[in-house]
């Protein structure tokens, strides 16, 4: 007899990697943007304005997933320090232990009785005890083997492949007054696919996500505009 319940699914591959692939996306569109508005302003060659665009991009690029390697990397190092504090304590000072433990089934309002059958249900397992204390007291969770290199290979490609956009239509179509114009749409478009790309992982409607990526970003792309635009006409 065939099962027709659903499986359940959960959140793995590059899911797990959502933030870092949405967060370097979002800035190397806005960054290499920023990059653009101050050399058109400036009044630049397309020559320099593609020149200075590519540098920026891979330069900041690569600083960003260095960042979140070391980042990452950090984090681990203070968990694995944090675990090692907590197998001590477990093995050395259990009855301190044991009232910690009183203490987190308590905030969750669990009565006094369940609360001493789950404190010696817990204790009698010291694996399970210490990722009990450092998920429910210390809030950390364990970190995966590896994890660093691929959340900063992900931030730089996806920082990389999205910065590309708005160069694009100063390589693809001859430069004119509607140049700087496409850039723009390029850059919306951007913002707008990686937002709603968050559907896949997240299952929220598209549109409401690509929009809401787009507005953010927008504002965030508004900004360098202006910024640019204002320092121009100091430096003229």
């Amino acid at each position: 007899m065939k099962n027709h319940q659903k499986e359940e699914k959960h959140i793995g591959g590059l899911g797990t990697y959502i933030k870092d692939i949405v967060y370097g996306a979002n800035d190397g569109t806005i960054t290499t943007f920023a990059v653009v508005t101050g050399a058109v302003g400036a009044g630049f060659s397309t020559t320099v304005i593609i020149v200075l665009g590519f540098a920026n991009l891979f330069a900041d690029g690569f600083s960003m997933a260095a960042s979140n390697f070391l980042g990452t990397r950090s984090e681990d190092q203070l968990f694995r320090k944090e675990e090692e504090r907590e197998i001590y304590e477990v093995e050395n000072l259990p009855d301190r232990e044991k009232t910690e433990i009183r203490e987190v089934f308590e905030n969750f309002e669990f009565t006094k009785e369940d609360t001493e059958e789950l404190v010696n249900l817990v204790s009698k397992n010291k694996h399970f005890w210490v990722d009990f204390m450092m998920r429910y007291e210390l809030r950390m969770s364990i970190p995966d083997e590896g994890n660093e290199w691929k959340a900063s290979a992900l931030t730089f490609i996806s920082f990389v492949i999205a910065g590309s956009l708005p160069l694009m239509p100063f390589i693809i179509f001859e430069v004119n007054g509607s140049t700087f114009i496409y850039s723009i749409i390029a850059t919306g478009l951007a913002l707008f696919i990686v937002g709603a790309a968050r559907y896949f992982v997240t299952m929220k409607n598209w549109l409401v996500s690509g929009l809401e990526m787009l507005i953010v970003g927008g504002i965030a792309a508004g900004v360098s505009y202006c910024v640019g635009y204002l320092i121009s006409l100091f430096i003229q």
